[in-house]
């Protein structure tokens, strides 16, 4: 099992998307610069988002992305789902197939830590990264900034 970049960058995108979700729509290359991603890569990432109402793109000037749903409602599993990327751990992708087309030994074992992988991605909403970010970063923001992040991540 491995999350690779395209699960962790979505997370990290969505993140800072909803950070700055107090200014009006968001750029990618505004995301992009902030991150240190790549806006075409970002574009991929987005479409799904897109077509999964994770996101919603705002067109013509002054345009960019907004949360589709409520930081609260969004979890880090349903970001993840939606670029998808998986966290299973198991080899066979749960087909059972894992040895010899047959079930291994250990499959129980590796579906179960899938299990409580996922239950604790669906857990985390964006929301609380949101509150998470804001206290971390609470001595080096602007005290109104911290007031924001707040308000948004109990809404």
């Amino acid at each position: 099992m491995k999350l690779t970049t395209k699960g962790r960058y979505a997370v990290t995108a969505m993140l800072d998307l909803a950070l700055h979700v107090h200014m009006g729509p968001v750029t990618l290359a505004d995301i992009a610069n902030r991150q240190h991603l790549s806006v075409s890569y970002l574009e991929q990432l987005f479409a799904k988002l897109r077509k999964n109402s994770l996101v919603k793109s705002v067109r013509g000037p002054g345009g960019g992305y907004q949360l589709g749903k409520q930081a609260e409602v969004i979890t880090v599993a349903s970001i993840i789902k939606a670029v998808d990327e998986s966290v299973d751990a198991t080899s066979c992708r749960g087909k059972e197939n894992c040895k010899n087309h047959k079930r291994c030994l250990t499959h129980e074992l590796w579906r179960n830590l899938s299990d409580q992988i996922n239950g604790f991605l669906e857990g985390i909403s964006l929301a609380d990264l949101l509150h998470k970010s804001a206290l971390e970063q609470g001595e080096g923001r602007d005290v109104n900034e911290v007031k924001i992040l707040s308000e948004l991540a109990s809404r």
